[in-house]
Parts: C-alpha cells; structure tokens; sequence
C-alpha cells in the first residue's frame, strides 16, 4: 500500500523524465517543446482559440501569444478572426506545418515505443486502459476553466497563473466583515 502514496510523485516524474527525453529528440527538428505542443495541440483543435490553445498546453497566454507570433512568422499557423466576436481569434494550421507534424509524430511513436520496450502489447493496452480511466476521474474532480465547476466542491485553478480559487475568497470575504 506505501508503493500507492507514491502515484503522483512517480507520475510526476514520468512525466518529467518524457519531456527530457522528448527534448532531447525534437533538438532534431528546432522546435521548442511548447512550439511542439502547440501543432499538436492544434492539429487536434483546429479553430480553438488563443486562450483555448494556452489552457490545453498548460501555457501562461503571453507566453502563448509569443510563440504564436513566432510560429506565424514561420508560416505554421494563421489568426483568423472569431466570427462572432471581433476580439477573439481562432488558430488554423497552414500547410508548411504537416512535415513539422509528421517528424513530431515519428519523435513521439521512437520515444514511446522505447520507453515501453519490456512491456508486451497486452500490458501496453492495460496500462493505458488504467491510465485514462484515472484521468477520466481527475477530470470530474478538477474542471478546467473552460468547464462550469461543480457546485459541490470548491473550484480550484491554478495559483502560479495568479488566481484565486472560489474558497480564498470566500475566505478575505470572512475575514474582512470579521
């Protein structure tokens, strides 16, 4: 049962030793690893917005902002105005992209395929099974901000990105009519 207190640490560190090694592979291609994630990213959101863009790469929206004015640059990506609302842009990928994306993908199938060397395909097929079923758990737990929170837990967003969850303030409410 001690090996179970350790399931966050070790995911943790799964996730960090996958990014080093990651890294390391896409030096190949001269792209950063949010560069990286972003054609992925959008690739699988063709159309989202910048905002939409930055909580799926779990990236700060300047940052965002930056990368994408590189990559456009670059001729990987396009802006297009949100129909609906001028002050929203939506984020397409342009042609020069899909090479970039294909060495992304050989990178990510070398990597994986060597970081599950030993399994065989039955275990590769049960550890991704457990591990999205832990995630469909994490996901009822913890709405993102695009997500209406659940009335019955406290909202809870991140506190590096310099904000404050529902309870905090409740709590300065408390204190301050105290």
């Amino acid at each position: 049962m001690d090996r179970i207190r350790n399931l966050g640490f070790l995911m943790k560190d799964l996730s960090r030793l996958w990014v080093r090694y990651f890294e390391s592979n896409a030096d190949q291609i001269g792209l950063t690893l949010t560069q990286a994630k972003v054609l992925v990213f959008l690739s699988r959101n063709e159309g989202c917005t910048q905002a939409r863009l930055a909580e799926l790469c779990d990236t700060d929206p300047m940052t965002l902002v930056r990368v994408l004015d590189r990559m456009q640059k670059d001729g990987f990506l396009e802006r297009r105005p949100d129909p609906s609302d001028r002050r929203v842009y939506r984020l397409f990928l342009k042609p020069a992209s899909d090479s970039i994306l294909a060495e992304i993908t050989r990178i990510g199938d070398r990597a994986r395929g060597e970081a599950l060397a030993g399994l065989s395909t039955d275990e590769r097929t049960q550890l991704v099974t457990l591990l999205e079923r832990v995630h469909a758990n994490l996901l009822t737990l913890v709405p993102t901000a695009s997500e209406p929170a659940r009335t019955s837990a406290p909202t809870h967003t991140s506190a590096r990105r310099g904000r404050r969850t529902s309870d905090s303030t409740a709590q300065r409410r408390r204190k301050a009519s105290s």
